[in-house]
């Protein structure tokens, strides 16, 4: 079985980020969003609400699963049995930071990075300006999937 695993905080969850797991089921028997739990961050939605939100925008599809994890991205994968880590690039910048921690990655273990670029319309997204605009009481709904909802 080809697993693998897509790691992110998803705070909150974007179409960036969906557009990249959609996509991604057609390579991989199963994927398994990790939420990292990193207790030195601020995150603007609890561990709960970023669950449900995924959970909810991928409910219907069965190769997808929702887990949260501690520590190191590849202790993770071995604990499940993924042998990829899939991540998405939106540009330039993103595939330096994430080359630097593939290498890392495959220097600690035998787990592969799969890059995906990002769609074209969807390249600007990110979950921090998606946070901003939040805070600044902007039209989010344009940029992340409709389970992604503040009351």
């Amino acid at each position: 079985m080809k697993r693998a695993i897509f790691p992110g905080s998803f705070d909150p969850l974007t179409l960036g980020h969906y557009d990249i797991i959609m996509r991604g089921i057609t390579l991989f028997d199963e994927i398994v969003i990790s939420i990292g739990v990193n207790s030195e961050k601020n995150y603007m939605f609890t561990l709960e609400q970023r669950m449900e939100f995924i959970s909810k925008a991928f409910a219907q599809e069965p190769k997808i699963q929702v887990r949260t994890y501690e520590g190191l991205t590849v202790d993770f994968c071995k604990k499940i049995e993924a042998n990829f880590i899939l991540r998405g690039l939106r540009n330039p910048g993103d595939f330096e930071f994430e080359k630097a921690i593939a290498h890392t990655n495959r220097k600690l273990s035998e787990i592969e990075t799969v890059f995906l670029l990002t769609s074209s319309g969807k390249s600007y997204i990110s979950s921090s300006i998606v946070r901003d605009v939040i805070r600044n009481n902007g039209d989010y709904t344009g940029l992340v999937p409709d389970t992604v909802r503040i009351s």
